[in-house]
């Protein structure tokens, strides 16, 4: 201590105090990370939306017979004379789509689709329901939206053998081999999109363990602070249990 400087003492919070902080803090970072759970989402559900409307999974290259591109369902194929595209294609109809491997991979990207959209619509539950629940029950529709993206991607491949594409393509053009095509974005990015449902699930799971936690230490606390008073006005006859 230096001389002639005033005294400084540290001052210990009390542990009840420092563990009201300590809760503060974590139900704090707790609901800012949930946010961001939320924000990515509903931007996993944009991005599974777009893999399964926009046709670009494959395309035609330089050294492609036809120019054109194909989707899961919808596709436009030259005709060699002109620059004009022919489209065919639609989901309701399954007649139109050209491959067994590209409907089943549809159904797929759907279903992912379908239930991405259905956790966002459980963010009502959290005005209803437990928070570690709605967590889990997200955490889980997100996994089962990330195997359904999963099949897709490894089914879409086994189409390439169809007789549409190998004219767009080429007749070297098979089964997991795009001769002188090449992959399109909407495709990359269904790819992508299967790393973020992982993500966001393993993090829904961890949210909703957290919340477990949260409470559990909340009704813990107060067991206490109601036996405690109440054991202490009942006087010294009270034995405790380990005293």
């Amino acid at each position: 201590m230096v001389p002639g400087a005033p005294a400084t003492t540290t001052t210990m919070l009390p542990a009840s105090e420092a563990a009201k902080i300590y809760q503060t803090n974590y139900v704090r970072n707790s609901r800012a990370i949930g946010v961001l759970w939320a924000i990515f989402t509903i931007l996993f559900a944009i991005v599974n939306v777009v893999c399964f409307i926009q046709p670009y999974w494959i395309g035609d290259g330089v050294d492609t017979p036809q120019a054109g591109y194909f989707g899961l369902f919808h596709y436009c194929i030259g005709n060699g004379l002109s620059r004009d595209l022919t489209c065919q294609g639609s989901f309701t109809e399954f007649s139109t789509i050209p491959s067994g491997a590209f409907k089943a991979a549809s159904i797929f990207i759907a279903m992912s689709m379908a239930l991405v959209l259905t956790c966002i619509s459980c963010f009502t539950l959290f005005f209803f329901c437990s928070t570690g629940t709605v967590y889990k029950i997200c955490g889980w529709m997100q996994l089962a939206a990330g195997t359904c993206l999963i099949l897709g991607c490894m089914i879409y491949p086994d189409g390439w053998d169809s007789d549409e594409v190998k004219r767009m393509c080429g007749e070297q053009t098979d089964k997991y081999t795009l001769g002188a095509c090449s992959v399109r974005w909407a495709y990359i990015l269904a790819i992508m999109g299967i790393m973020d449902a992982l993500i966001l699930s393993f993090l829904a799971f961890v949210l909703g363990n957290r919340q477990d936690s949260l409470m559990s230490e909340e009704l813990l606390g107060d067991s206490k602070r109601l036996v405690l008073p109440q054991a202490l006005a009942e006087g010294p006859g009270v034995t405790f249990l380990g005293g």
